[in-house]
């Protein structure tokens, strides 16, 4: 076989059952004959967070695979790249690489070269008896360690060669599990006990490692509330009495309160990267860091008790330290933690009802997300923003129930997100009713990947608040905006669903944003891509929470 051939076979020896593409590469070929369907998008942007949203449901079990062509295909797959570097997805990326007699020749791009800043690791085939042990070490580098975007370049001229005989033939690497030392899961566990007000940090690696009933049960057993970071978001049942709620530049008032009060901070499956678009530590506080990454640690903040390790190892570990040294129960019903928790939440409900409720027109998007919580079935549902006011609004308030029942996304922030992620997820999870929630300047950056959703069968819901403009940014350029409207946008965006295949629905009045949720519902149930057109007012409230 040639190269191409032996990685296709290596994609389906390692599970791989589809993979995002645009729009040529001879691997989508090799790929097909082999069983894995090619799934092509309207951009490479796209493509790449497509096999971004797959990713983040699969728990590093399996991979979203992207393969793109040399030179332009290359270059426009870097803003998906750099989005899941930033949010530390792993991901495997297959770009065609030009000849190597041309890899040093301006202006022929290079991919590993220019891709070294924001891949976790990057890698050429630049000989056809490489392709064994390259491969290996990319589901290696995805498997363990900081997860990350793994680029594998492939030449056009290596491509065509065929591997040699009596090359060691590929071998699948395994997942390494690190724990902490005994010493160090004894000092966590001492500390945390030892604090008048801690805090639990849970980040999105309680989700990639399987770790969410441990985070409850250690959480139960201690009676230490939790706060979610954005992309750790749904690693806990927001309903649960010690479930503080999740933060982007905007959060919950109990998960700011105790987060600000807290003297014992633990991180837990979190790189604590200091970002504007995650709640802020302030000074002071001993830190407990547990990630997978050592690297991580003591990189933003001083690590008072560093835990390098599995989140769920490590949580495992500490739980069995908590029963030993306070017995089976733990604290369980012993403090007023809880109560306090639910004060606090209650009155900050109470003054969020008038918007959340809202009931004049235009529509007030709070409303919205309001109609999300009572309607959707939030066990057997993936929700997820876009970047701006979507995010915003929607962090605090929209309820995450089960583990990845929420995609929360974003140290970078690249509009338009939301769609190819939510049919990566609905690509990884067929049986959910897959929703993203966006603005109008976010479905000008992906909206033709609707197209996508209709064309190859995946169907999503998107929903955008269709309010004429760029809602986060109206007081920003105030001569620019009134003399020259450079904040404003319009669109008929159900009228452009239609044209695509999909089906659009136009939303005026609130009455109508709950059967418009269920009817979207029904006709994804049906394979049918739909797109829910909310005319909504500018709202600049934000919950307290950011910087």
């Amino acid at each position: 076989m040639n190269v191409t051939q032996a990685i296709a076979r290596i994609l389906k020896l390692e599970g791989v059952e589809w993979m995002a593409c645009f729009p040529r590469n001879p691997l989508i070929e090799a790929g097909a004959i082999e069983g894995i369907r090619p799934i092509s998008f309207r951009q490479e942007r796209a493509a790449v967070m497509a096999a971004d949203g797959y990713s983040r449901m699969k728990d590093r079990q399996r991979f979203g695979v992207v393969a793109v062509q040399e030179q332009a295909g290359a270059e426009n797959a870097m803003g998906g790249i750099s989005q899941a570097f930033a949010d530390n997805i792993p991901i495997l990326v297959l770009p065609l690489g030009s000849s190597l007699e041309r890899v040093a020749v301006r202006p022929y791009f290079s991919a590993a070269r220019t891709y070294q800043s924001i891949a976790k690791q990057v890698e050429v085939i630049a000989r056809p008896e490489m392709v064994w042990d390259v491969m290996r070490r990319a589901f290696h580098a995805l498997r363990n360690g900081r997860p990350g975007p793994v680029v594998v370049e492939m030449p056009a001229d290596v491509c065509d060669q065929e591997v040699p005989d009596g090359v060691q033939p590929y071998q699948s690497p395994n997942i390494s599990i690190q724990v902490p030392c005994a010493a160090d899961i004894n000092d966590a566990v001492g500390t945390l006990l030892a604090a008048k007000r801690p805090v639990i940090w849970a980040g999105m690696g309680v989700l990639l490692s399987g770790a969410t009933a441990e985070l409850r049960e250690l959480a139960e057993l201690t009676e230490v509330p939790v706060y979610t970071t954005m992309p750790g978001k749904s690693s806990i049942d927001e309903r649960h009495p010690l479930a503080l709620g999740a933060g982007s530049m905007a959060t919950t008032l109990a998960a700011r309160q105790w987060i600000r009060e807290s003297d014992v901070l633990f991180a837990v499956g979190s790189s604590m990267t200091r970002t504007p678009y995650g709640e802020a530590i302030p000074p002071g506080k001993t830190i407990i860091h547990n990630v997978a990454s050592i690297e991580d640690i003591n990189k933003d903040f001083a690590a008072d008790i560093p835990l390098p390790g599995d989140a769920k190892a490590t949580m495992q570990a500490m739980i069995e330290e908590v029963k030993a040294q306070l017995g089976e129960k733990g604290r369980k019903g012993q403090t007023d933690v809880p109560a306090q928790i639910s004060q606090v939440k209650g009155k900050w409900l109470e003054e969020w009802m008038p918007l959340l409720t809202h009931d004049e027109e235009p529509i007030n998007p709070y409303r919205v997300i309001w109609e999300l919580n009572r309607n959707l079935d939030l066990e057997n549902s993936i929700v997820t923003h876009d970047s701006g006011s979507p995010r915003d609004m929607m962090v605090p308030f929209f309820t995450a129930t089960v583990p990845h029942s929420y995609i929360g996304w974003g140290k970078s922030t690249h509009l338009g997100y939301g769609i190819p992620l939510m049919i990566g997820a609905k690509l990884a999870k067929p049986d959910k009713f897959c929703v993203n929630f966006m603005g109008d300047a976010a479905f000008g950056m992906s909206g033709l990947d609707i197209e996508t959703a209709a064309r190859t069968g995946v169907p999503i819901t998107t929903i955008v608040v269709n309010n004429g403009g760029m809602a986060t940014y109206p007081g920003g350029f105030p001569v620019a905006r009134t003399v020259y409207g450079v904040t404003n946008m319009y669109g008929d965006y159900a009228k452009i669903a239609e044209g695509m295949g999909a089906v659009g629905i136009t939303v005026i009045r609130p009455v109508e944003i709950a059967p418009a949720i269920r009817k979207a519902r029904e006709l994804n149930a049906e394979g049918k891509t739909v797109l829910l057109d909310v005319h909504t007012r500018f709202e600049d409230h934000r919950s307290p929470g950011g910087r």
